[in-house]
């Protein structure tokens, strides 16, 4: 398990090469047979013509001039800067996520293996079924069967930051439909390949919205009551998949509205707007569950001091109800490095997850549904922040500065926004026996994230009105 702050990148590429000498090289590795499959897994949907990402990655000619970068970006693995942008830490906490492009050791491996030894393309029988690209692979959660299509907001290179409210946009909908995920794409007009700014978000221009759902009347005005809030968007982000029981309710007649909306320049002028896709449950579904965002984590009174790092901050929440987390999500800014959940039950302390942050790419971490930590009432809950406020963050434009809590990239928020669903004492019970079934559990066996879920077996409870 990592101790204190993190590892060190000079001991992180010490790693690959402990795998050189295990007999990775024994068989040569080559672009199409070992290489291709890892691009079009985990880099190709961004780095395409047309995409979003700096330079396209789909023949051996496109990728052999960033070998070098392509090692030493994968290779950071899980702090700032890393490629693909998955800052899960592997060595603690639960693995299982859904929708995890981040690679494994032996794929690591391999591109260090190959970027260090010529390259070499190897023969192209080997390599799999080209990628099939179009405009629907933009949405990393596949085709949503809804686009709410946002109004353009034009951005001038070099204007100071803004902060304001964008117009609604009714989304069109004529029925009721609960919402299996939802994702938010920008489209700008900065062509792939153009340079940009070093400001954060590189080609995008909205940092972050707000926003919710309004149901209109026949008039246009709002039906007091019927708001639904969705999950923050924020600049790089993947899409929300909500827990297959919670699917939250867009309504008939809904609208688009915004309650702070953060744009900055990305060092061009750009026009850019957001397209909103929703992907739905079938007709009859009924949610078990009702999803919320969990806002844990401060915003108002944080100090981040200046040239100094290993900074920590911390925060607490008891659980009123039974809980399932269905998504772990960092929101830091400038200066954040890394950030851990803990979940703390009577004399248990246990690290549910740990992440690096990047807030060039943020990101939300869906568990995998069997692996949802599942924790009772009376929990505590805690994050740990961790922050570098120096010249070697390359995100932090003058680490001189003393930072307090604002909106601004150069000042800081520290929060878990993450997606959880409550349950009574019923259907906790239900979830933790289906847990058992599912993965098979024995009395010997550990459960990340489910404190409970082994009780029944090394300390039976007799099953009369009573003990329930």
């Amino acid at each position: 398990m990592r101790s204190g702050h993190g590892i060190s990148k000079t001991l992180w590429f010490a790693i690959p090469a402990m795998f050189f000498s295990s007999g990775l090289l024994a068989q040569e590795v080559t672009f199409h047979k070992d290489i291709e499959p890892i691009l079009q897994r985990s880099c190709q949907n961004c780095h395409r013509p047309g995409g979003v990402a700096p330079m396209p990655l789909i023949t051996y000619e496109q990728v052999v001039p960033f070998a070098g970068l392509i090692e030493y970006k994968t290779g950071l693995r899980d702090r700032a800067g890393a490629m693909p942008p998955w800052y899960a830490e592997k060595n603690i906490g639960i693995q299982h996520f859904k929708n995890d492009p981040s690679l494994s050791d032996a794929e690591i491996a391999a591109i260090s293996s190959w970027a260090r030894s010529g390259t070499p393309e190897g023969d192209p029988a080997d390599a799999p079924e080209p990628l099939v690209i179009d405009d629907t692979t933009k949405w990393k959660l596949g085709e949503p069967d809804l686009i709410v299509n946002l109004e353009d907001f034009y951005m001038e290179a070099g204007r100071p930051d803004w902060w304001g409210e964008l117009p609604s946009v009714p989304t069109g909908l004529t029925e009721d439909r609960y919402v299996k995920s939802v994702e938010i794409v920008e489209v700008n007009d900065v062509g792939t390949g153009e340079e940009t700014s070093d400001t954060v978000g590189g080609l995008f221009i909205f940092h972050h919205m707000i926003w919710r759902t309004e149901v209109l009347d026949d008039n246009g005005n709002r039906i007091p009551g019927e708001t639904v809030n969705w999950p923050v968007h924020e600049v790089g982000r993947n899409g929300d998949v909500f827990d297959p029981d919670a699917g939250p309710l867009l309504k008939a007649n809904s609208a688009f509205f915004t309650d702070s909306v953060h744009m900055h320049s990305n060092g061009r002028n750009t026009t850019g707007h957001l397209q909103l896709g929703f992907t739905f449950h079938p007709r009859g579904y009924t949610p078990k569950y009702k999803s919320q965002i969990s806002i844990l984590g401060n915003g108002v009174d944080l100090t981040v001091e200046g040239d100094a790092k290993d900074q920590e901050m911390h925060a607490y929440q008891v659980l009123t109800e039974n809980t399932k987390v269905i998504t772990f999500e960092p929101h830091l800014h400038a200066p954040g490095e890394r950030m851990c959940l803990e979940a703390i039950w009577g004399y248990s302390v246990e690290t549910l997850s740990c992440v690096g942050y990047d807030h060039n790419w943020v990101r939300g971490y869906p568990f995998a549904d069997d692996y949802t930590p599942l924790l009772p009432k009376g929990t505590v809950l805690h994050i740990t922040g961790y922050f570098d406020n120096t010249k070697a963050n390359p995100n932090v434009p003058d680490p001189r500065n003393w930072q307090g809590s604002g909106n601004r990239s150069v000042t800081n928020m520290f929060i878990d926004l993450g997606i959880r669903v409550t349950m009574t004492d019923e259907q906790f019970m239900e979830e933790m026996e289906n847990r058992r079934k599912v993965l098979d559990l024995g009395p010997n066996d550990h459960v990340i994230g489910c404190p409970l879920c082994l009780t029944p077996l090394v300390w039976p409870i007799a099953d009369t009105s009573a003990s329930n």
